[in-house]
């Protein structure tokens, strides 16, 4: 993509955001903070809104019209999403309120009932605590054993690793699909092959994936995939979990009460097909009809131009810290048209704080993330406290890199004036 279709591109889309024109601390606003969460278009906003003036009812249980249209939407959003992501049914869709859920969902089902001692569970250094810690709580309650995946030279997955440390005795692997610290696109697909080839099931957090490219959970033959909503253009409380048919069928529920059951009686009850069976109580509604309109809205753009724009972005992005030499990026560096990486670099600054970073570049307007992501024992593995990440969507600009770009060269003469 050449820097004036992405400005085309850019220019279209920017009126849909409202929130992305205002100013902070006096400057325009330049919003570098999309991998902890992105920013949403009227269309969704309006979705949020035309629910609840016209729509607001429960959903399943009544046969009045506001109930009917509430269900409609509600489950329509679920083919919407079955559709964007190429699952083969619509009941492979669960609803959850974010990925962290859905890995929970999957850790309580499914682990309880099919982990032993002396099972393991593989995962990488690079994954995100909720990627982490369920798998840590089932561990404890089985007696399964945890094993992870380390770095390559390039802090890539050692794939040559992994299969060292896969065995027979491996009943599952749980994988990032795109690194949220080190932005490098993991080879799901064939980790998923490798794992199957050991009867193993194989879970993707595709977090950062679902929302920057086309992601087929067919082709990917990925047994289990979690997103959260409000990384795509969606508000905060929706997620889901894809599940292939016959091993969400083969789950327990995960929780118990309304909407999850066929039939009840005082001492036992029957449960509803799914994905219902998974779906327990009151949902949200109006959030899920709104990640139904993010989604349509994603599908409308393209989600290879999407990935196409943010390449052209990331090359550029990397062109630009490179001429700062106290600039550290973690992870792989992007190919030069910017293929081969997530649309974020983490980065340190020498002996600067990323904190420090940050809070200078917030009174630029400029506004990135500090701390360790959610990712504290890759930063221990890193040798890093914390890192600075700016993180790029579609609807960000070159023009706004250069903004960063300038406050962060800034910010570092700053503190170099102060601690050199």
């Amino acid at each position: 993509m050449t820097l004036t279709q992405e400005k085309t591109i850019a220019s279209r889309v920017r009126a849909d955001f409202p929130i992305l024109h205002q100013e902070i601390n006096g400057k325009p606003l330049v919003y570098l903070d999309n991998a902890a969460t992105s920013q949403k278009p009227l269309a969704v906003l309006n979705a949020l809104q035309d629910y609840y003036q016209q729509d607001n009812a429960n959903v399943h249980r009544g046969v009045h019209t506001l109930s009917s249209r509430a269900t409609d939407g509600y489950e329509g959003a679920r083919d919407k999403v079955a559709h964007f992501i190429n699952a083969a049914s619509r009941q492979e869709i669960v609803y959850t309120r974010n990925a962290s859920e859905a890995i929970n969902l999957v850790a309580y089902a499914w682990g309880n009932a099919n982990l032993h001692p002396g099972d393991e569970i593989i995962l990488s250094v690079m994954e995100h605590h909720s990627n982490l810690i369920p798998w840590q709580l089932l561990a404890q309650r089985t007696g399964a054993v945890l094993k992870f995946v380390e770095l390559t030279e390039t802090e890539e997955f050692n794939l040559e690793q992994f299969r060292g440390l896969m065995s027979n005795q491996t009943k599952l692997v749980s994988v990032v699909h795109v690194s949220n610290t080190l932005g490098c696109i993991n080879p799901v697909r064939e980790i998923g092959a490798i794992a199957h080839h050991y009867g193993a099931k194989i879970l993707v957090d595709a977090c950062q994936s679902v929302p920057h490219m086309a992601v087929d959970v067919q082709a990917l033959d990925c047994d289990w995939l979690v997103a959260s909503g409000h990384k795509m253009c969606a508000p905060t409380g929706i997620g889901f979990l894809y599940g292939k048919l016959d091993v969400l069928r083969s789950m327990p529920p995960f929780l118990g009460g309304g909407e999850m059951i066929a039939d009840v009686f005082l001492d036992h009850a029957t449960y509803a097909d799914l994905p219902h069976k998974f779906e327990a109580g009151t949902p949200a509604i109006g959030e899920a009809v709104a990640l139904g309109a993010a989604v349509d809205y994603l599908s409308a753009l393209g989600m290879d131009n999407i990935h196409a724009q943010e390449a052209d972005l990331t090359a550029y992005l990397f062109q630009q810290l490179a001429k700062l030499p106290e600039i550290r990026i973690y992870g792989p560096k992007p190919t030069p048209t910017g293929d081969g990486r997530a649309a974020l670099a983490a980065f340190t600054a020498g002996s600067i704080h990323p904190h420090d970073l940050s809070t200078i570049l917030d009174q630029a307007g400029v506004a990135i993330r500090a701390g360790h992501h959610c990712t504290q024992p890759l930063h221990r593995y890193l040798g890093a406290q914390s890192t600075a990440r700016a993180s790029l969507y579609f609807y960000n600009t070159r023009e706004e890199i250069d903004v960063f770009i300038t406050a962060l060269q800034e910010a570092v003469e700053f503190f170099g004036g102060i601690f050199g």
